[in-house]
């Protein structure tokens, strides 16, 4: 989602694009207009774009026309009807129907890609399944990464390749995450996780307590602040930049954001620690950030039991963290204003005297 959100900010034309945003953003089947930017649960456009198509959505569908070049980031995208440009798009299942036209190329990265329509370009796509229908039409090449299916019937004009790198994704050192083991990747998520920890300790041992203490003794608090954070602060982000002036600041927002929810997801994880030592009596920082860290590893052993926890523990993390943070800077401030009257009523009497 990050990855498209900067694409659409570097794009060109996009002063022209109108903006939509909303759960569910329609171009009616007599609708025209001149290009599109959609941010929505659901995108639908049953009528003409006669320009860039660029969406952020839930699920997106495409049976009218699209004049132009379409970048996509959706969990489910469906293409019944005719791009005359190249499709870009990242999404949990993608289907270029039957009666489909794509007058350009294709790069998709999927779970599940099926194409049955005709594509007058290049197609490159990565995926779990790739599946060629028997109405599928190819003019140029093909390459992917995945296990194919190609109907009979289903045409490749140019030369088809399998590129493993395709769906290669995120790489410790250069080696895809998929070919290293899974153990492997674990253990170095748990020490990055417990550098950052010992890092959050060592610089801010007082700031770090605070936290962990709040989360204890304000779970609903923290949880409430940390959920609203999560889902409010990318929403605003993206809002921020819909305007053109806004697109740097929402950038560094996203980047800072990121930042905080790993930050946010280790103090979950320590004051889960320092909780749990609490209830043997046992105070200590360091064992707190260790058994924490552990904890929370063999809870994500289990799958959905470990993925809840894990998400528990990030919005009590960022909650606390984020009321902290507020409570000081308040704190801060109120001193100053404090200090500043004195400071004027102490010159005031010196030039009296």
């Amino acid at each position: 989602m990050f990855a498209l959100i900067v694409l659409l900010a570097v794009l060109p034309g996009v002063t022209a694009a109108e903006e939509r945003l909303g759960g569910s953003v329609v171009v009616g089947p007599d609708e025209t207009v001149d290009s599109l930017q959609a941010v929505g649960g659901t995108v639908v456009v049953h009528g003409t774009v006669n320009g860039p198509l660029q969406v952020v959505g839930g699920d997106v569908l495409v049976t009218g026309t699209v004049n132009g070049n379409a970048e996509i980031a959706a969990g489910n995208v469906r293409i019944s009807g005719e791009v005359t440009g190249d499709i870009d798009i990242a999404s949990g299942n993608i289907e270029i129907a039957d009666g489909a036209t794509v007058t350009g190329d294709l790069r998709a990265g999927a779970g599940n890609i099926y194409l049955d329509g005709t594509i007058d370009g290049d197609v490159t796509v990565g995926a779990e399944t790739i599946t060629l229908g028997p109405s599928a039409v190819i003019t140029g090449d093909l390459e992917y990464d995945g296990a194919l299916e190609q109907h009979d019937e289903a045409v490749v004009e140019g030369t088809v390749t399998r590129n493993p790198g395709l769906g290669a994704g995120p790489t410790i050192g250069d080696r895809p995450i998929s070919t290293v083991p899974d153990w492997v990747v674990s253990v170095y998520a748990f020490l990055a996780n417990l550098l950052l920890g010992a890092v959050l300790l060592a610089v801010f041992p007082r700031f770090s307590r605070t936290v962990s203490d709040r989360v204890a003794n304000e779970p609903l608090r923290s949880g409430g602040v940390g959920l609203l954070a999560l889902i409010g602060v990318p929403i605003a982000l993206v809002l921020i930049m819909l305007t053109i002036i806004g697109i740097p600041l929402s950038l560094l927002g996203f980047a800072v954001f990121g930042l905080l929810l790993w930050v946010g997801t280790v103090y979950g994880r320590i004051a889960i620690g320092d909780w749990l030592l609490s209830l043997v009596g046992v105070r200590n920082r360091w064992a707190g950030l260790l058994v924490g860290l552990i904890v929370v590893a063999l809870l994500l052993e289990i799958t959905l039991l470990g993925e809840l926890a894990s998400l528990v523990v990030l919005v009590l993390g960022l909650g606390a963290l984020a009321t902290t943070a507020y409570e000081r800077y308040h704190r801060r401030r109120g001193r100053k204003r404090v200090v500043e009257p004195v400071a004027a009523e102490s010159d005031g009497a010196t030039h009296t005297d």
